[in-house]
């Protein structure tokens, strides 16, 4: 069976670490090899569009040096080039943001999205928007940290917490995670949020090998 390649398109290597660890639950016997890969040219973190644009080649790149995969999974939560990357390889390419969100809507009525920043925002609704499921949004809040923090820093899980409290008084009843960087921290924030929680790279991990066991 063909592998799942995941990449992280920021050059952190600890980010990377963290995917690994939260995919081992989707690694079975005789199901396909999941395999994480970093982009070393990449920024430490993205954090900007600049920053998402930026990426796009090295992507390609990568999945050019894994041609042989049966699916791609951009780890990102602005899923990079993600429709220019789909119009040019006939291979499944999944993006943590939209697989996210799709898996949220089948979760709750109203989902509320963790960001890492302010700036972060905008980019998020004018997606969310362009998949046509605002009105399911009900907020967005920051942690106003950087990717790095979000994926080892002291104080992490304590402003998830209180994010995703303030998301749920907001009127969403599932959280979404809007950075790779968070996934380590899924299963005890959905403990202590007593609410789905969702990390949208084993979101689109999902649906990727639905596309291959099937």
């Amino acid at each position: 069976m063909k592998s799942i390649v995941v990449i992280n398109p920021n050059s952190n290597g600890v980010v990377t670490d963290g995917l690994d660890k939260a995919l081992e639950v989707y690694r079975f016997q005789e199901g396909p090899e999941i395999i994480c890969v970093t982009n070393s040219k990449g920024p430490f973190g993205i954090e900007s569009k600049l920053d998402s644009e930026l990426v796009v080649p090295d992507i390609f790149e990568q999945i050019n040096n894994h041609k042989n995969a049966g699916a791609y999974v951009i780890a990102c939560y602005s899923d990079p080039g993600i429709d220019l990357l789909r119009s040019a390889i006939k291979t499944p390419i999944y993006g943590i943001a939209e697989s996210g969100i799709l898996t949220a809507l089948s979760r709750g009525k109203r989902f509320g999205v963790i960001a890492i920043s302010e700036g972060s925002i905008s980019r998020h609704r004018a997606y969310i928007q362009k998949m046509g499921v605002a009105s399911r949004l009900a907020n967005e809040r920051s942690l106003n940290m950087t990717v790095d923090q979000t994926a080892q820093g002291a104080r992490t899980f304590e402003k998830l917490i209180e994010i995703g409290r303030k998301l749920l008084k907001d009127g969403a009843d599932v959280i979404i995670l809007g950075c790779a960087g968070m996934a380590i921290h899924r299963l005890e924030l959905e403990k202590e949020l007593n609410a789905p929680v969702i990390d949208p790279t084993q979101a689109a991990v999902s649906m990727a090998l639905g596309s291959l066991v099937l």
